[in-house]
């Protein structure tokens, strides 16, 4: 797990090192342990490294094969290197190094574009090839590793961050008006290739784009995935143990790949306590769990340490557990912000980068639950949207799942940045899409390829790696979501969602666990938003700054300011808080 960035020049000028050294400086949190830089007359790359696959230095990057004249800067972990290493050198190709970085290389040189498609993991990459004198960069399936690009005529930049492209200077900081509404409808999700910010966009999950010298570019997904029910129906004991297995080796996967310990972020629902029974079945002990509290309100516990607590006692882990004050959590917060490369609405941002602190101090690797309920249908908008049977496609999931319909977004955004009703075109061009039997199949789909990357698979990212804290998410493994989009959504809607989970999980977790009502990363101080928090925000939303921005209509500032609690989203979110993170974020990282 690392950071990366780089540099093509088109115009015949060699690679700007001292903005890749830029780049590099803003990336060292995600990789402590290492940095090094690369140059090839017009392209540039930086790299940091945090090592957890083949310690030595001959896995730090960038990695250069000089026989082969390539050149590699890659962020993520690639499970199935072992095997592709071996039949790799059954075509004849020898190692200097025992990670998974030389394998992507001499993937690429072996299979061309072709080597994404056999790549298992969570990655992110630029692999130059001195012979074609072209760049590549490639994402995983599910964006789990981030891969911003900035681009103007004479040159294309690339990072692991937002932040090192905006160090390295040059970008147009304007606000993208699609974006923005993709922001304020879809609780903080920009689906790719835009991000707020007209300058930058990021590669869209599972595709590549090869950038030649001369600035010629193609790009191609190279995975979709299919939500249609198979030819020969299954059991629904067959599709559990199916998804069983598919788990087990997920998780496996995500211990044994590793040449340090790995824990898991316990919060006590049920996902991460299934990874926690899962791990004690394969054989681990001595397993180092995490879990995080807050201050309670009289609306909603800050902790669910009382469900944590007797997992772990269960299976004998090293538990510990983190009581964060509000106070700690204010002072906090603009750390957290300074962490987003993206603004991030979700109230647990603040949680993870806290939990994330004190993980780092014991382990560099965890497990996390992140995936499930988007994968097997755990939250309560998507039995609502199964249920609908009139309307368009879109307008049935606008009414469950849309933070502002398109009236309301007019009412809140300031002339000079409303414009059409852009989520719901969005929307509704990908639930039209094919290979998806039913409505909820498409909702799903849409959610776990391209929703899921900027919430919460992002968050987990951003704030993990501000620490150098890699998070592995196994309900992320793409073949177990290949299995589960197939599975009828009849089957994992039961019973309030994740049936197949709480089918794997009955005699493995306390029932207890198994039966809760749906839980929540808990941070009720920034939904239920007063005292501190209160003052907090309206400072922000009374700035000079954000009076001359004019993002927002006063008057729909100040309802908000008038009752907070009163004003939530349709998934309960603040909306208050939507703004002043917004503005906050913008205020970290263009102004300054």
């Amino acid at each position: 797990m690392c950071g990366i960035c780089g540099e093509l020049r088109f115009d015949g000028v060699p690679a700007d090192l001292d903005a890749i050294a830029r780049m590099m400086d803003r990336l060292v949190r995600r990789g402590p342990d290492h940095g090094g830089s690369y140059s090839d007359g017009p392209l540039g790359l930086g790299h940091r490294r945090l090592s957890i696959i083949d310690l030595s230095v001959r896995s730090n990057q960038p990695m250069v094969d000089q026989q082969l004249g390539l050149a590699l800067a890659f962020n993520g972990a690639i499970y199935n290197y072992p095997e592709l290493r071996r039949e790799l050198q059954g075509l004849g190709y020898h190692f200097f190094s025992d990670g998974d970085t030389e394998v992507i290389l001499k993937a690429w040189h072996a299979w061309g574009e072709a080597c994404v498609q056999r790549l298992h993991g969570m990655f992110a990459f630029g692999l130059w090839d001195a012979n074609r004198r072209s760049l590549f960069l490639a994402r995983d399936r599910f964006g789990i590793k981030p891969l911003y690009w900035t681009e103007d005529a004479g040159r294309l930049r690339f990072a692991s961050s937002t932040q090192a492209l905006l160090a390295a200077g040059g970008v147009d900081t304007a606000i993208d008006p699609v974006a923005l509404h993709h922001l304020f409808t879809l609780h903080a999700v920009v689906p790719a290739p835009r991000t707020v910010l007209n300058g930058v966009r990021k590669l869209p999950p599972a595709h590549w784009l090869r950038i030649d010298a001369d600035g010629k570019r193609t790009e191609q997904a190279y995975w979709q995935l299919n939500a249609t029910r198979p030819a020969e129906p299954l059991s629904d004991q067959d599709w559990i143990d199916a998804i069983h297995d598919a788990l087990q080796a997920a998780v496996r996967k995500r211990r044994e790949i590793a040449d340090v310990p790995v824990g898991v972020l316990l919060s006590g629902g049920l996902d991460s306590s299934l990874l926690v029974a899962l791990l004690a079945e394969n054989g681990v002990t001595d397993l180092h769990t995490f879990s995080v509290g807050f201050e309670d309100t009289p609306e909603e516990a800050g902790s669910e340490f009382e469900y944590s607590t007797p997992v772990a006692e269960r299976y004998q882990t090293r538990h510990h557990r983190l009581r964060v004050p509000n106070a700690d959590v204010l002072a906090r917060l603009p750390e957290a912000v300074d962490a987003m490369s993206e603004p991030m609405f979700g109230q647990d941002a603040i949680a993870f980068y806290l939990l994330a602190e004190r993980v780092s101090r014991e382990i560099k690797v965890v497990q996390s639950g992140q995936g499930a309920d988007e994968v097997f249908g755990g939250y309560f908008w998507y039995p609502r949207i199964a249920a609908e049977t009139e309307g368009a496609p879109v307008e049935r999931v606008r009414k469950h799942y849309f933070d502002r319909d398109h009236d309301e977004y007019l009412r809140m955004i300031g002339a000079d940045h409303a414009g059409a009703d852009h989520t719901a075109a969005y929307v509704a061009t990908r639930l039209a899409e094919p290979l998806a039997d039913e409505l909820i199949d498409a909702v799903l789909r849409l959610d776990v390829t391209t929703l899921i990357v900027d919430d919460p698979v992002k968050r987990v990212d951003n704030m993990t790696m501000a620490w150098g804290l890699e998070a592995r998410v196994p309900f992320l493994d793409h073949q177990l979501v290949e299995i589960a989009a197939r599975c009828p959504p009849a089957l994992r809607l039961r019973e309030g969602g994740k049936y197949p989970l709480k089918a794997i999980a009955r005699g493995r977790l306390p029932d207890a666990v198994i039966d809760r009502p749906k839980g929540y990363f808990p941070m009720p101080a920034l939904k239920y938003v007063r005292g501190p928090f209160l003052a907090f925000m309206r400072d922000i939303l009374d700035s000079d700054a954000c009076r001359q921005r004019g993002l927002y209509r006063r008057d729909y500032v100040e309802r908000l300011l008038a009752a907070p609690d009163m004003h939530h989203t349709r998934i309960q979110g603040s909306k208050l808080w939507h703004l002043a993170l917004l503005e906050f974020w913008l205020q970290r990282h263009v102004d300054g």
